[in-house]
């Protein structure tokens, strides 16, 4: 009943008392003991719930409070108004090496961190733990019978030849807003010339645009849209409620795959409860047989030796290019010539 009261009041005031917008909070309470570990994450709490549960489980004596937020949001947070938190787990792996980079992150070093290749941490300061694909989602209803775009030149060949279906019903994120969106807008624009095409093939279509991929895979689901681009494609597998009126596609021609990280924030309290909490992240890539209890996919190095087309992000310095005031500025400003169609 406590727990509940507890989930209750933080759902009616999210964001009491903080100068940063919650989009939820939630307390997981220790059996034991008063050692608290603060989170501040992007991971979506229902999917993050057990991953904490199970850490419970071997830490029977800490307590989790758990602060579900938005990528930018994250920043504004550790940065702007100088938040205390042990550590931080976000899907923009661009803004989490920004935070390392400027001295906002504690190194911490342990047998898991050690095992990870080069390209999944960074100066041990930033630590990968999945390896999730940017997908496309589509309708099932609305390709009932048809092949669906399997790479990106067939997905602009199809919308140009089915306008009218596809005509305010394509959805993707707005990357002004959305750093998730926006670090794979940038890798998408990086790896290939067939995005600006693409993007403007959207824009004729009148794409709505997300702040995040869960509502994007809900109107898919429901018919909205028929399509949705660069979807986190885990969230997609998780929407077991919807799996049949959806269809998941990794692109054949490349799929980028981003690398969920954490690090702990410089003004951590408990440092070394964060350690093992990265710690206990990591095991599930790196101890057989758990990785079947983790609500996301895991890291795989056999897995990108022998599917080329999957492309994952590094950690390291190169994230940081288009997080320059001007480069970010002039590809904000192509990238709504394309889809927003702005002269």
């Amino acid at each position: 009943m406590r727990y509940l009261l507890f989930a209750l009041a933080l759902g009616m005031f999210p964001t009491l008392g903080f100068g940063f917008d919650v989009d939820q909070r939630r307390q997981f309470p220790a059996e034991a003991g008063s050692q608290v570990l603060k989170v501040i994450s992007t991971a979506d709490l229902d999917l993050f719930a057990g991953v904490i549960e199970a850490f419970q489980r071997q830490n029977p004596s800490v307590s989790v409070d758990y602060f579900e937020v938005s990528s930018t949001e994250l920043v504004k947070a550790l940065v702007d108004e100088g938040a205390q938190f042990d550590l931080a787990v976000s899907s923009a792996m661009d803004l989490q090496t920004k935070l390392a980079n400027d001295g906002m992150a504690l190194p911490f070093r342990s047998e898991f961190t050690a095992q990870l290749p080069d390209w999944a941490h960074w100066q041990d300061l930033v630590f990968a733990f999945t390896q999730e694909p940017a997908a496309l989602v589509f309708s099932a209803r609305d390709f009932d019978g048809q092949s669906v775009p399997r790479t990106r030149q067939e997905l602009i060949a199809f919308m140009r030849s089915h306008p009218m279906q596809f005509k305010n019903r394509v959805g993707t994120y707005d990357i002004r807003s959305s750093g998730l969106g926006y670090l794979f807008a940038t890798q998408d624009a990086r790896t290939s010339e067939t995005y600006w095409r693409l993007a403007e093939v959207m824009g004729n279509m009148n794409a709505q645009l997300y702040c995040c991929s869960g509502k994007m895979i809900e109107d898919v689901g429901s018919g909205k849209l028929a399509f949705a681009y660069n979807v986190l494609g885990s969230y997609a597998a998780a929407q077991t409620n919807n799996q049949d009126d959806i269809i998941i596609v990794e692109p054949s021609d490349f799929t980028t795959l981003m690398l969920r990280s954490a690090l702990i924030p410089k003004n951590a309290k408990q440092p070394q409860l964060a350690g093992l909490f990265i710690d206990h992240l990591l095991s599930f890539s790196l101890e057989a047989g758990k990785a079947g209890d983790f609500p996301f996919p895991t890291l795989q190095r056999d897995v990108l030796e022998q599917e080329t087309a999957l492309r994952p992000i590094r950690l390291g310095p190169g994230l940081m290019v288009y997080l320059d005031r001007l480069k970010r500025k002039n590809f904000l400003k192509a990238w709504e010539n394309a889809i927003l169609q702005k002269p």
